[in-house]
């Protein structure tokens, strides 16, 4: 009888304990992005401080180049005291956001050249009077570019797939030059399929091409901001068919023609697909003309230890720099590539000759998307850089927690200085987040977190995927590579439920990425249910990255309420 009412007991407290209310996770945040240049971004931040605390939360991940404090004003320091004094009399703890390898614009401030490198092997350059320039290797070109000739009614050349009421044609009546373009059009609202042509052409392997043309469109519609845009310039790599190109050509919303570039690398493929291909709201109209393809030689090469330049003649002798030819760099190196690259200076007192030709052996960086350049991972620069600016964001607002903005590192380990350490890619995401980790922790003995994509298999991760961008491979069992105390911001929605699981069963503490510029709470009410069901779970963030805060309020009563 006694044992009965002892079990009795401990069901109703345990049930009493079940029904009882927990407090609202520890760290309730919400992400602000103020490049703090001006006074009105102070104001702003006020703002949404103000907003925050009153709604119950209690943190501020902050980006606002915080990888540059070093090169900073005296303005600038000013107005980041001032943040930190309003955050101080809200309640609301900073927490750094920085230190980006995939997102490499703050480190590329201090150093162009830390890019990470693509490889041009062997192009061949030829000595003119005194200079040597790029000779294509072979020739290349695209049949019909200028969309002129008409076989049996199709665009020769090309292969052309559209959905259905969607079409593809010449059109004689606007056009660039010549006497036709090619038009899109036939969009439907309630199809995003895009309108293809294609064309297969030879390359030279491992070699630097630039595939350019003119567009012109009509009522095409605003792009997804998170998406890939309604117009593609895509590149295809052999039988793999590999996407070898990433960057987002911009659509001119007028009448105007405007001419659209981007430069891919062809790796070891002697054949790509070239494609362009459309898509737009309904009613909308593009064309396209003059589709051209050309080898290009040292566009964006980069010179630092991990991207060597090598230059030797048909005879084998490899010629040195500063000896036998001027030191070679280009002068506009950044996340563009619509410029030539440098002609290399034949020094008279060398022993490169007239009309002698050039094999050239060099590195470029790749541009992903809207202008992201990622860096190198093995270059050691990279860490002198951050851990200065650890010492720097740690005497300036002296945090209890970092955020690391290490996400979506789409180019990696194909310079030589990645190379030579003869280490998978996750192994080089892990070294190179534990030395962060490292030095954040000499700074301060502060908590450290870390976006999830790149350690989550149900996202960047993923064993399956053969390659992750332009990276070389995939960067499976990263995870297994990084300090447990680590804590990780989940942030794919449609995956929350796998990638909490995933990271609270090797132990690790997460918070979750949500909201992500939704016009509802959904996203954050989703979160909080995965996160309800995860041990460790430990907070959630709003993340914006357009800048729409006018649901923090209520994210905050939502997200502060006991759970």
């Amino acid at each position: 009888m006694k044992r009965h009412a002892a079990l009795l007991l401990a069901l109703a407290l345990l049930a009493s304990s079940e029904a009882a209310p927990r407090e609202p996770y520890p760290n309730r945040w919400v992400r602000i992005s103020a490049s703090l240049r001006d006074d009105g971004d102070v104001e702003r931040v006020r703002r949404i401080v103000e907003t925050a605390s009153q709604h119950g939360l209690n943190g501020v991940a902050l980006s606002a180049g915080l990888d540059q404090l070093d090169l900073k004003g005296p303005d600038y320091m000013t107005r980041l005291a001032q943040v930190r004094e309003i955050c101080k009399k809200a309640g609301m703890e900073i927490i750094p956001s920085f230190m980006s390898a995939g997102y490499g614009g703050s480190v590329l401030s201090h150093d162009r050249n830390l890019a990470e490198g693509l490889p041009v092997r062997d192009a061949l350059f030829v000595v003119s009077g005194g200079m040597a320039r790029l000779a294509p290797d072979p020739a290349v070109a695209i049949d019909n570019g200028g969309f002129e000739t008409l076989r049996d009614g199709e665009l020769a050349g090309f292969r052309r797939s559209a959905p259905a009421g969607a079409g593809i044609a010449a059109d004689s009546a606007v056009f660039r030059s010549g006497k036709s373009s090619v038009r899109f059009d036939g969009f439907s609202a309630a199809s995003r399929e895009f309108l293809r042509l294609a064309q297969v052409v030879a390359v030279h392997p491992y070699r630097q091409y630039r595939l350019s043309c003119w567009i012109r469109s009509e009522a095409m519609g605003a792009a997804d901001p998170f998406g890939s845009g309604n117009f593609q310039l895509e590149v295809l790599g052999g039988d793999e068919r590999r996407p070898l190109q990433y960057e987002n050509p911009r659509v001119p919303a007028g009448a105007e023609w405007r001419k659209a570039a981007v430069v891919f690398n062809s790796w070891g493929y002697d054949r790509v697909e070239i494609a362009p291909k459309v898509r737009g709201a309904a009613g909308g109209k593009f064309w396209l003309d003059d589709l051209q393809l050309e080898e290009i030689g040292l566009v964006n090469v980069l010179r630092r230890p991990g991207t060597p330049l090598v230059v030797r003649g048909d005879s084998g002798a490899v010629y040195t720099e500063g000896s036998d030819y001027s030191a070679v760099a280009d002068p506009q190196l950044g996340s563009r590539s619509d410029h030539d690259g440098p002609a290399i200076e034949v020094l008279r007192s060398g022993r490169i000759k007239e009309g002698e030709r050039l094999r050239v052996s060099y590195y470029h960086s790749a541009s992903i998307y809207n202008g992201q350049v990622p860096v190198c991972m093995s270059e050691p620069k990279l860490y002198e850089i951050w851990r200065n600016q650890a010492r720097l964001v740690h005497q300036a607002l002296e945090p209890r927690k970092y955020l690391l903005n290490m996400d979506e590192i789409r180019v990696a380990g194909s310079c030589e200085a990645c190379k030579k350490r003869n280490l998978s890619l996750a192994e080089i995401l892990g070294d190179c987040l534990t030395r962060q980790y490292e030095m954040l922790r000499e700074a301060a003995k502060a908590e450290v977190w870390v976006w999830s994509d790149m350690l989550d298999p149900s996202h960047n991760a993923n064993a399956e995927r053969k390659y992750y961008y332009l990276a070389v491979g995939n960067y499976a069992g990263s995870w297994t590579r990084v300090p447990k105390e680590l804590g990780i911001v989940c942030w794919y929605y449609e995956k929350r439920a796998a990638s909490l699981r995933h990271f609270s069963s090797l132990g690790f503490r997460t918070v979750a990425g949500a909201y992500y510029d939704g016009d509802t709470l959904d996203n954050p009410k989703g979160w909080l249910e995965a996160l309800a069901a995860t041990p460790g779970s430990a907070g959630i963030l709003y993340t914006t990255w357009l800048n729409k805060y006018e649901l923090l309020g209520p994210f905050g009563d939502l997200v502060s309420q006991n759970r």
